[in-house]
């Protein structure tokens, strides 16, 4: 096979897209390359699975560490299972590449993309979304692309594609898009409290930058793309679908309408089983009758809540598009943690804690673009009782880390900054989902919201979050406020939109259709808007602002200044002063390089302790002070006598008393205890003391 390359350009920089010369077995093979990150990603199918009802599509994204020059670290040297950031770029991965494959299509069908070079400037994460693509479109499988991913930025008011990481840092919009000639189908990313207008203005130049990528890709495709994969789509029985369409005409509003989640699933249950109980006996001469007629039934119900929405503005249960289900919101639910929520909305609830740590606590996490370090974490658990079902619980799943890192980015641009707010906290929120119909990272959003005020963290605004739907059905389109689990999985758009009463900090969009055009975006920002001003004002019923003092149970953080020479006297030989201080007092103490020293307690008592045996570690002797010193050593010309811990100055013989002194011996002996006058400390630090003057003072 011939080498073949492409190039376009995407934000002033050259992106080329080869095949033909590696991993040619897999279904499309390409490398992507911009500046110089280059990922591989390849597109395989394996083989039919007709029984299944979902598309067994999986996608993997690798980072090596040898694209960057590192070794991993670890006993082992060799790359390991996916971090939480390789499991997020699967996720933006998949999420628009997945409508976008024919209905019905059942194959086993594999996305692998490997970072096998990365110059830490360029970004891989939208070169692999891209490669996907590509991939897909030299490839067999039956896939109705191109898409080009792009990350928009905005640094000092003017909007960036594909920005390098130092210009990231500077940028005050970061959205991920995934877009096709005609519309979006991804969106995911956080802002500094954007306004409705300025993310639409993001995603317009967003999608204009891309168009010659997409472009790139139709002329890889025209000069070597396979033959597409024929593959038949079972059709469902006409005379069982018609006859199921007509049992089902008068009775399954009735059960569709339940508003209760689980009754209306068993209310639904059960018209299944009956339908399926009339009609077998009509069809028993064919094969399958029974799927047949299960499978007509489901059409039939989905056809049924999508019409009833689109045509009479009504959802299942009972709502209008724009409105969103009662919620209460609790505060200071637990006693011993340092703030805690209980958010409810509908049926859907979050327990939400908030808990304050030293800076030790910091997350440390290796990059291939070198470490970095988060003094906010958020995790989200979702236990299988939520949802009334039983599963073994073996860590954060892919879904997991989706939504907790979701709720991460809305909240994360107004909890206080270490460095810039002079915030001494590492924070973790943790989310625990108690019930779910609909939404729970939404709820997680909130209910972290105010878990954070309860705790005392001064939060710059409050946060709330809404997701949104999309009922496209018989040429109308209807936008919902709040969705359902059921609305989310018959419907067309999850769009989860996060922010404060000025605007946006974080949102995400996913679509099981071809895209999402420019106008219906804009209603479904307007609307989330609405929705979500209404949730803040709901939500914030307890508890209005954050509390003007910590939990009495989070630690008190004070922080001392001594000079960077003096961390030795602190810490001590092999860490012994600084062990004996954590053990006389018990507290936290984190000693940076700067000379910082924090000292960190729920006990005021114990940390006032801690900060006082710290200054005496670190004083410095002034001149013209009388100390309470003990005599070290004594020489034939007088004694060293130490006056501060590890800070001793000599008393010579003719300062020890009044008159002539014969022996030092006639006045101190090792381990008195004397009072001595700093006389003098010489540009070297040496310190001369006087016993006579310190007596003379006294008297006086």
């Amino acid at each position: 096979m011939a080498i073949i390359r492409e190039s376009a350009l995407l934000g002033g920089k050259e992106l080329t897209i080869e095949t033909g010369r590696m991993a040619k077995q897999a279904g499309g093979s390409v490398l992507i390359q911009y500046g110089e990150t280059v990922v591989l990603v390849t597109a395989t199918e394996g083989g039919p699975r007709p029984h299944l009802p979902f598309f067994p599509m999986t996608v993997e994204y690798v980072e090596k560490s040898y694209s960057a020059g590192r070794i991993p670290g670890g006993y082992f040297k060799r790359e390991g299972r996916q971090s939480p950031r390789e499991i997020l770029v699967c996720r933006l991965i998949d999420r628009p590449m997945r409508p976008l494959f024919a209905k019905g299509y059942r194959n086993d069908t594999q996305i692998i993309a490997t970072v096998i070079s990365m110059d830490q400037e360029n970004p891989s994460d939208v070169l692999a979304i891209t490669g996907a693509s590509a991939a897909l479109m030299i490839s067999d499988l039956p896939w109705e692309g191109p898409v080009a991913g792009v990350r928009v930025g905005r640094v000092d008011g003017q909007f960036v594609a594909n920005p390098t990481f130092e210009q990231q840092e500077r940028s005050d919009v970061d959205l991920v898009m995934a877009v096709t000639t005609e519309a979006i189908v991804m969106v995911e990313g956080a802002a500094e409290e954007a306004s409705e207008e300025l993310m639409l203005e993001a995603m317009d130049f967003g999608r204009e930058a891309v168009r010659d990528v997409l472009d790139l890709q139709i002329r890889l495709r025209e000069a070597c793309g396979k033959a597409k994969i024929d593959f038949e789509v079972k059709e469902n029985n006409a005379e069982i679908f018609e006859a199921t369409q007509s049992y089902l005409k008068d009775k399954v509003r009735a059960a569709m309408t339940v508003k209760v989640k689980h009754e209306r699933y068993a209310a639904v249950a059960a018209l299944k089983k009956q339908t399926v109980e009339a009609l077998i006996g009509d069809f028993e001469e064919i094969e399958g009758a029974e799927d047949e007629i299960k499978n007509a039934f489901e059409k039939v119900y989905k056809t049924s809540m999508r019409r009833m929405v689109a045509t009479e503005n009504t959802r299942i249960d009972g709502r209008k598009p724009e409105d969103v289900r009662w919620i209460t919101s609790e505060v200071g639910v637990l006693p011993r943690t340092h703030g805690s929520s209980l958010f409810t909305r509908g049926e859907t609830q979050t327990l939400v804690t908030a808990t304050l740590a030293t800076t030790r606590e910091a997350q440390r996490v290796d990059t291939l673009s070198g470490q970095i370090t988060r003094h906010f974490l958020l995790h989200y658990n979702f236990p299988p009782y939520c949802v009334g079902e039983t599963r073994p619980m073996r860590g954060p799943g892919r879904r997991e880390i989706g939504h907790g890192t979701l709720a991460w980015r809305a909240l994360q641009p107004v909890v206080p900054d270490v460095e810039k707010d002079d915030w001494p906290y590492v924070i973790r929120v943790v989310s625990e989902v108690l019930e779910s119909n609909g939404s729970s990272s939404m709820a997680t959003v909130c209910g972290g919201t105010m878990s954070l005020m309860d705790a005392g963290v001064p939060i710059k605004a409050p946060v709330a979050g809404i997701a949104m739907g999309l009922i496209a059905e018989a040429g109308e389109f209807v936008v919902l406020s709040d969705i359902l689990g059921d609305e989310d999985h018959m419907g067309d758009m999850d769009f989860k939109v996060c922010g404060t009463e000025k605007g946006i900090t974080a949102f995400q969009l996913d679509t099981k259709i071809a895209g999402i055009t420019r106008d219906t975006m804009k209603r479904a920002l307007m609307q989330a808007r609405d929705g979500r001003l209404h949730i803040l004002k709901e939500m914030m019923t307890p508890l209005a602002e954050p509390r003007k003092d910590l939990s009495a149970h989070a630690p008190r953080i004070i922080t001392l200044k001594i000079k960077p020479s003096q961390i030795g006297a602190v810490i001590g030989s092999g860490g012994k002063t600084i062990r004996g201080i954590i053990d006389q007092t018990g507290v936290a103490i984190d000693v940076s390089d700067d000379g910082s020293v924090s000292i960190a307690s729920a006990n005021e008592a114990m940390a006032n302790k801690a900060i006082e045996i710290v200054k005496s570690l670190t004083q410095e002797a002034e001149v013209g002070k009388i100390y309470r010193g003990v005599v070290k050593r004594i020489v034939d010309f007088g004694g060293f006598i130490e006056i501060l811990p590890g800070v001793d100055g000599l008393c010579h013989v003719s300062e020890l008393t009044d008159g002539r002194v014969e022996k030092v011996e006639d006045v101190l002996s090792e381990g008195d205890e004397v009072l001595v006058k700093v006389m003098s400390i010489d540009r070297y630090g040496k310190i001369r003391l006087s016993r006579r003057e310190a007596l003379a003072e006294q008297k006086n």
